[in-house]
C-alpha cells in the first residue's frame, strides 16, 4: 500500500496506508499533533522533509518533496481540454479569415498615383531600323562623303 497525498494550497495532507486506530506519526522538523490516520502540515513551505507513520510493529516512510503555492487554481483536466480546444479553433478562425480576405487582393491593381501594375517583364523586340537614318558603320563611309555641313 502507498501513502494518499493531497495538496491544497499550502495545505498538504498525508494518509497513511496502515488501517489500524492508533497510529503514530513522525515527520522531521514537525511533530504531529494528533494520532489519526490522517496528517495535516499547514503553511507548508515547499522544504522536503521525512514523513513516516506506524502503528505496532508495522512502519510505514516517506520522502515528501511537494510545490505548493498561494495563489494556485486546481484544473481538471476536462477544463484544460477545452481550453486548448478553444484556443485551436480561435487560431484556425483567424487563419481562414486572413485567408479569405488575402485572397481577392491577388489581382487588383494598387490605387496610388503614378504606379503601374506590375507583371512580368516582358521582352519588347528592337525598335524597326528606319532606312533613312541607319547608323554609319565601319568600311561605308563612302555613302555620306557627298553630305557635308553647310556654313551659313
Amino acid at each position: 500500500k502507498e501513502f494518499l497525498v493531497e495538496i491544497s494550497g499550502t495545505t498538504v495532507t498525508i494518509t497513511c496506508p496502515l488501517t489500524e486506530e492508533n497510529i503514530n506519526w513522525m515527520s522531521t522538523g514537525v511533530t504531529p499533533k494528533k494520532n489519526e490516520r490522517k496528517y495535516v502540515i499547514e503553511n507548508y513551505d515547499s522544504t522536503p522533509i521525512n514523513v513516516s507513520c506506524s502503528s505496532g510493529d508495522k512502519k510505514h516512510h516517506m520522502y515528501l518533496n511537494a510545490r505548493v503555492c498561494t495563489n494556485c487554481e486546481e484544473l481538471d483536466a476536462l477544463a484544460v481540454a477545452g481550453i486548448i480546444t478553444a484556443d485551436l479553433l480561435i487560431t484556425f478562425g483567424v487563419l481562414i479569415l486572413v485567408y479569405y480576405f488575402s485572397k481577392d487582393r491577388k489581382g487588383r491593381a494598387s490605387p496610388s498615383a503614378g504606379s503601374r501594375p506590375r507583371g512580368q517583364k516582358v521582352q519588347r523586340p528592337p525598335p524597326v531600323p528606319n532606312p533613312d537614318y541607319e547608323p554609319i558603320r565601319k568600311g561605308q563611309r563612302e555613302v555620306y562623303a557627298g553630305l557635308e555641313s553647310r556654313g551659313f
